[in-house]
């Protein structure tokens, strides 16, 4: 098995790779979405947000409001840690538990595993190898507008919340850049993809 992190900058298109990937035979572990799946209402990682925050954040159905809450801590690093603090622990926990049960059923398997503040929380040594999709600053604000209706001012707030991208690059083992055609991008993809897999076979003769 290859345990690979892929992480990226906010509307760098990560997304995007992650699928094209998996239909190359990859299995994907969403991050984000799992944040989606420990936030639902009612649940102790949804009680304590709300504990800390206030109902305010909250959704006429109970669901947490992201670009309320998103207003909060992207203007504010103390309530952004505390948010990571409250949420991470559970995250990384279920991840871990998800990576193992594909492990199990799929010794040789890649597994991508989606973590868009992977180097921000120090994540590296929780991989074999970390995967960046990498777009230049200013079409992360380009995309964040169209894509989000961000002014430019929210825009630079997300921004500045994360590592600069291209701060990024060095950190990385393999980089994608997904600012061209969508055909380069699938190019850069399928290379990345036939490296991945003799990652792993490589791997797994070491191990054998």
């Amino acid at each position: 098995m290859l345990n690979v992190g892929l992480t990226g900058g906010i509307a760098s298109g990560k997304s995007t790779v992650a699928q094209l990937l998996v239909e190359k035979g990859a299995f994907l572990v969403d991050a984000d979405a799992l944040v989606h799946e420990l936030e639902a209402p009612e649940v102790g990682v949804w009680e304590a947000i709300v504990t800390h925050f206030g109902v305010e954040i909250l959704k006429e159905d109970r669901t947490i409001d992201r670009r309320r809450l998103g207003a909060i801590v992207f203007t504010d690093a103390r309530a952004r840690e505390t948010l990571n603090r409250l949420v991470h622990p559970a995250v990384q926990e279920e991840r871990r538990r998800r990576i193992a049960a594909i492990a199990a059923v799929h010794p040789q398997a890649v597994i991508l595993s989606d973590v868009p503040l992977l180097f921000e929380t120090g994540m590296q040594g929780d991989f074999d190898l970390v995967l960046l999709v990498y777009v230049p600053l200013a079409v992360q604000h380009e995309r964040l507008a169209a894509r989000d209706g961000f002014s430019r001012e929210e825009a630079k707030a997300r921004l500045a919340s994360q590592m600069p991208i291209t701060s990024k690059v060095a950190l990385s083992d393999f980089v994608i850049r997904n600012d061209g055609d969508f055909s380069e991008t699938e190019r850069q993809v399928e290379a990345v993809w036939l490296e991945l897999v003799k990652q792993e076979r490589g791997k797994g003769s070491i191990a054998s």
